[in-house]
């Protein structure tokens, strides 16, 4: 059942968000057609671009440092919506929830429940491997969703049609 003030929010929220998609990946951040072989970035840029505007895009490796001055950099050049993309695992080297959660300021548990919910029903018990999340951070909207290409898709089918929405909210 949709809600009627939820449908006047969303009529009244901004129609243009500038995104920015960052893949972690130390096998493409390394390789020299890492943007080639990105699938699940290359998906999000060419959807993002449907709607909104992917004005960033970076391969980097899963290093702590880098990802935070990458979000920082995203954030300086006026980015109000960053996907990443990998990095969100058990494995050690999955260090994108441990270095985004604690530069929250709100957290959208909802993203992750719901993300969750939507890959238990494709996967089973295997989707208690992902750890998808979401946050404001400096106004700023971040999702973060494992690397696969399928977990890329569900994680932008959640929030696709809401971006504009919740960049109303994060920017207030």
């Amino acid at each position: 059942m949709k809600s009627e003030t939820m449908e006047l929010h969303k009529k009244k929220a901004p129609i243009e968000v500038s995104c920015g998609v960052i893949t972690l990946s130390d096998r493409f951040s390394n390789d020299k057609d890492g943007k080639e072989k990105d699938l699940s970035g290359k998906y999000l840029i060419e959807e993002l671009n449907k709607k909104y505007t992917v004005d960033g895009y970076e391969i980097i490796p899963d290093e702590i440092d880098t990802l935070k001055n990458t979000i920082e950099d995203m954030i300086d050049s006026g980015i109000e919506a960053i996907i990443t993309t990998g990095g969100t695992g058990l494995e050690s080297r999955d260090i994108t929830i441990e270095t985004i959660e604690p530069l929250f300021e709100k957290e959208m548990k909802g993203f992750g429940e719901i993300f969750r919910a939507k890959s238990y029903e494709e996967l089973g018990a295997g989707s208690l491997l992902s750890r998808a999340t979401a946050g404001v951070y400096k106004k700023t909207l971040i999702f973060a969703v494992p690397g696969s290409p399928n977990a890329v898709k569900t994680g932008l089918s959640i929030i696709y049609e809401e971006l504009g929405h919740l960049k109303k909210h994060a920017r207030k």
